[in-house]
């Protein structure tokens, strides 16, 4: 799905960070709540135990993937009964795309493969928010061979960095949060619940519109035009939209266009009026007001407190 990929453009915010770190028996690591993050845990050698707050200890070898969407906090540790330690990093630093380490005790190996995502939780895309606090991906002869795929290359790349490693390891990073999404979205084994954005993604016509909208956010669209995308009445194509996505198609087309213009604003240096006209709106004044309602500041405030941020 196209909406998948631009939920990746538009959520992550700065540099993506991984590490490729060999843990030794005994170890056991906090991973700490960190708001606006998004990470990943890979096991690539041995195995190890998932400690998650509130819930039983959830075993994991060699393939298994676990996703934390929302930054919530957890351990990893070689057994459950084994303490765990304070990170000796701050989780929101984002110093370093790619890192390779050891720690731990003397026993036996486990290879971990982790990364994170920073991104503004004031303006995560939807699709996100519907996802649970934890996603597993089991290893398993014939199962998420895109995401072992990914995960072999990272770990090698990050294992061994070559030249044009940064390039090679941003674009991995994104490619495996793709591949994860789409292995939820998609799973036919009954671990997604079919509703909300998944029953979305999963309804042909609702699926066709929001694609058309992703494709073309500049164009006029109308609710009987995006019906007619979906093979349905007006009427029945905006009850069935907002069911399934959680807002109107008018206002969701609104939200779109405005978080694609906070993209541009953050990475490119278009003019205010060319970043209208590629969001769809028919002026400069009409974007900027429409972007101030949603952001809360001007365009040209918005992009330079950005730059600032960065230069700090």
């Amino acid at each position: 799905m196209d909406v998948l990929s631009d939920v990746i453009t538009i959520m992550r915010t700065g540099r993506p960070r991984s590490a490729r770190v060999e843990w030794r028996a005994p170890w056991g690591q906090r991973f700490p709540s960190a708001s606006g993050s998004a990470g990943f845990q890979v096991v690539l050698q041995g195995s190890c135990w998932l400690l998650p707050p509130d819930e039983p200890p959830v075993a994991l070898s060699a393939g298994d993937v676990v996703f934390f969407p929302h930054g919530h906090g957890y351990a990893m540790a070689d057994h459950p009964s084994t303490p765990v330690t304070e990170p000796a990093c701050d989780p929101s630093d984002e110093d370093g795309l790619f890192a390779s380490a050891s720690a731990g005790g003397q026993g036996a190996s486990t290879v971990l493969l982790c990364g994170g995502y920073r991104h503004d939780p004031d303006r995560a895309h939807p699709l996100l928010r519907d996802l649970p606090e934890l996603i597993h991906l089991p290893a398993g002869p014939g199962l998420n061979s895109e995401v072992r795929a990914a995960v072999q290359l990272l770990g090698a790349e990050i294992h061994q960095p070559r030249l044009g490693a940064d390039t090679v390891v941003s674009s991995l990073l994104d490619m495996l949060l793709l591949y994860i999404l789409r292995a939820w979205f998609t799973d036919p084994h009954g671990a997604c619940q079919v509703d909300g954005w998944a029953a979305a993604l999963a309804d042909p016509g609702v699926s066709a519109a929001l694609d058309a909208i992703h494709r073309d956010p500049a164009h006029p669209w109308t609710v009987a035009e995006l019906g007619a995308r979906a093979g349905l009445s007006r009427a029945a194509f905006a009850r069935r939209f907002a069911a399934l996505v959680g807002q109107p198609p008018l206002a969701y087309l609104t939200w779109w266009r405005l978080a694609s213009a906070g993209r541009l604003l953050r990475e490119t240096d278009a003019p205010l009026s060319e970043i209208a006209r590629r969001v769809g709106y028919g002026s400069e004044f009409a974007f900027a007001n429409a972007f101030k309602r949603d952001y809360g500041v001007a365009p040209g405030r918005y992009r330079r407190t950005v730059l600032e941020c960065v230069q700090e």
